[in-house]
């Protein structure tokens, strides 16, 4: 529920359009709805200035479908990360306007009407083409977030004339959030040129001796530029998440 709704509510509890059992059934399930498989915080856009997003990874269809009709049904609108294509055909089907990014594998409900992205500009950069489904998680849950979003994809250190050649567009931007496999060095190279908050994402694109991302992670955390801060593995989303408390601060 978002902090208009709830005002909204009280409003017309106020000037007696609305009867008090009437608002009370409508926020029945304020702050926490219980299922028998989840608790639901709908409190948390209130709290936190974003809603909870649902993780769906190691969720039944079935159980993903119930969860998100029931943020549907309290505020209009719903984020779903990790969502695999079965999943996805299933909201589809109960959600006309879902929005599902396959790469990325978010499904997002907007709310109706949709709100325009306000704010400084979030820069989301892809270091290769590999690493794209992490930069694009991070890239639809910060649009899901209401942030302005923009991409820069495969240009990474392996050809250094590419970022080099995008400093106009670095410096436009309020955050900048880079996804990078390998050895990780992009953010290094990124935070060397800009003065926003730059939030490195290892990914676990790489050969053998990546160790599945850990070897971008420790290179990003020894990053010798200022201001660099690091995420974890495959972490778009919460690399969105904290860029949106950064723009929003």
């Amino acid at each position: 529920m978002t902090p208009e709704q709830l005002q909204a509510i009280l409003a017309d509890v106020a000037a007696g359009r609305l009867e008090p059992a009437a608002a009370l059934d409508r926020l029945r399930h304020f702050p926490v709805e219980r299922l028998p498989f989840a608790s639901l915080d709908h409190h948390r856009q209130l709290r936190q200035g974003q809603p909870e997003v649902v993780f769906c990874e190691g969720k039944t269809d079935e159980q993903v479908v119930e969860i998100c009709a029931r943020f549907a049904a309290a505020a209009g609108s719903f984020v779903g990360t990790r969502v695999r294509e079965s999943q996805a055909t299933l909201l589809a089907a109960r959600f006309p306007r879902l929005e599902w990014n396959a790469l990325a594998r978010v499904a997002w409900l907007p709310p109706d009407p949709r709100p325009q992205p306000t704010g400084k500009l979030l820069l989301v950069i892809s270091a290769g083409t590999s690493d794209l489904p992490v930069s694009e998680e991070a890239a639809c849950v910060a649009t899901a977030l209401g942030l302005r979003v923009e991409r820069l994809t495969d240009v990474g250190v392996a050809g250094l004339h590419r970022i080099l050649a995008e400093t106009d567009r670095l410096h436009e931007a309020g955050v900048v959030i880079v996804a990078a496999g390998m050895e990780g060095a992009l953010p290094s190279v990124v935070g060397g040129l800009v003065r926003c908050p730059v939030i490195a994402v290892p990914t676990s694109v790489g050969y053998g001796a990546s160790f599945g991302g850990l070897a971008a992670l420790l290179g990003m955390l020894n990053s010798c530029a200022a201001g660099v801060t690091v995420v974890n593995i495959d972490n778009g989303f919460g690399a969105a998440v904290a860029a949106s408390r950064i723009l929003r601060a």
